[in-house]
């Protein structure tokens, strides 16, 4: 196992963020889902932006942003990988998350996690961490999450770059392999031991609250923006799964629901979201 500070790479502090980059299906979302409740920060959850981003990079003019909006998901998926990964916009996608970052409030402290997190968008001094996976694990990993169809090859081309952009920079990175969700949280959370002591962090019941509600209705508003987009389906269809919002920060209940439901829900109570029996 190599833990924060491996391959040459050294954990400098800096403020406001702690980034958490790595491959897909190295668990970044997870891991950053549980810190951030157990400590009291603010989550950053790349995916959520995923369709805001797309929609500012097509306003921008980006060709491969417009390409992706002028094809079928079934002409995307027949382009050669190379187009693929262009079109997944993570180049484009680093400065855009560093713009999300910068309008979120001051405190508490944020955990920022997505492939789009390299070493060249984290700025001097800022504390950051990559999970990798070699790629049979990787490949493994994603056969289970998206069984019984086949793995998607832009995600073993994506995780290969992001691989090849930590060891280029020497940057700080934890290979995953063997390793539980448990093992992964308690070696992030060394990594990041000094930041988290430091803070600052939610202090209060309703302060953590607030930073679950953020969470949920960041999700909510992912499907608020892709259905959004022309031709893209009913709204009220679509299903997710949201944090439970209680008070406990060791929870790690996900409810599964409609996402116009908790949309209703959120906009009509002001007590938190709780899971059954909590």
């Amino acid at each position: 196992m190599q833990a924060c500070g491996s391959e040459g790479g050294a954990c400098t502090p800096g403020p406001g963020v702690l980034w958490l980059g790595g491959v897909p299906g190295a668990g970044k979302s997870t891991v950053a889902r549980i810190i951030a409740r157990r400590w009291g920060l603010r989550w950053y959850r790349s995916d959520t932006y995923t369709w805001a981003h797309r929609e500012r990079a097509a306003r921008a003019g980006v060709a491969a942003a417009l390409l992706f909006d002028a094809l079928t998901p079934t002409e995307r998926a027949a382009r050669p990988v190379r187009e693929q990964l262009s079109m997944s916009l993570q180049r484009e996608r680093g400065p855009m998350t560093v713009d999300d970052l910068r309008a979120l409030p001051a405190s508490p402290l944020a955990i920022a996690e997505g492939t789009q997190v390299l070493p060249d968008i984290v700025p001097a001094g800022g504390r950051a961490l990559w999970l990798t996976l070699s790629p049979e694990q990787q490949r493994a990993r994603l056969e289970r999450r998206h069984a019984p169809g086949p793995v998607p090859e832009l995600y073993l081309l994506l995780g290969a770059v992001i691989a090849e952009a930590v060891a280029r920079a020497g940057a700080p990175r934890l290979v995953v392999d063997g390793m539980s969700v448990d093992e992964v949280v308690e070696a992030v959370q060394g990594c990041f031991a000094a930041e988290l002591a430091q803070g600052p962090t939610a202090s209060s019941a309703e302060q953590r609250w607030a930073l679950l509600r953020y969470a949920n209705r960041a999700e909510v508003q992912r499907y608020v923006d892709y259905f959004a987009r022309p031709g893209s389906g009913d709204f009220g269809e679509a299903v997710s799964t949201f944090m439970c919002e209680c008070d406990r920060t060791e929870c790690e209940v996900m409810v599964e629901m409609a996402v116009a439901d908790f949309l209703e829900l959120s906009l009509r109570d002001s007590a938190p979201f709780l899971a059954p029996r909590h």
